[in-house]
């Protein structure tokens, strides 16, 4: 599998949960345990595209998968959702927050412009109530990555039309 554009093979049994081999093995602690019940959505990370919870699969089932944790966000936080997160000052206690933003942004990679069901489908909990200003995030984030993805269909040149 690939974590984060680095090729990793777990030396772990094969049934571990990929929260466990991504927080012990891969020391890469942003992928937070919250649960143990697949509720919480604190350990969601991104695995060939869609927002999975890690501690509901296990590395066996990741043969040449491509993950993504929130380690493998830019460091200095420049993607749409972390600059959003920030913007509406979205952070109470941090806890729901990787997960959270992981979530999102396998949404807005499948979506620009998610609809009202799809934001309101997000399994993740944020036991703060900070669901009002996650939404606004949400929302700011979505407006970004829709007038980004505009931008760039309008710089691809396409034969045959303007």
């Amino acid at each position: 599998m690939t974590v984060n554009g680095e090729p990793i093979h777990y030396k772990l049994e094969p049934e571990t949960p990929l929260l466990w081999a991504l927080r012990e093995a891969s020391n890469l602690t942003g992928t937070k345990y919250g649960c143990d019940s697949q509720d919480c959505g604190a350990c969601t990370v991104i695995i060939d595209g869609r927002a999975v919870k890690s501690c509901s699969v296990s590395i066996a089932s990741l043969e040449g998968s491509v993950i993504t944790t929130i380690e493998g966000l830019p460091a200095n936080r420049t993607h749409p959702v972390q600059r959003a997160w920030a913007a509406e000052q979205v952070s109470m206690c941090g806890y729901c927050e990787p997960g959270f933003i992981m979530a999102i942004a396998a949404l807005l990679q499948a979506s620009p412009s998610p609809s009202e069901e799809a934001i309101d489908a997000l399994p993740n909990i944020c036991r703060c109530g900070a669901y009002p200003r996650i939404r606004k995030a949400i929302v700011r984030a979505a407006a970004k990555a829709s007038s980004a993805s505009g931008m760039a269909e309008r710089q691809i040149p396409t034969e045959g039309k303007p």
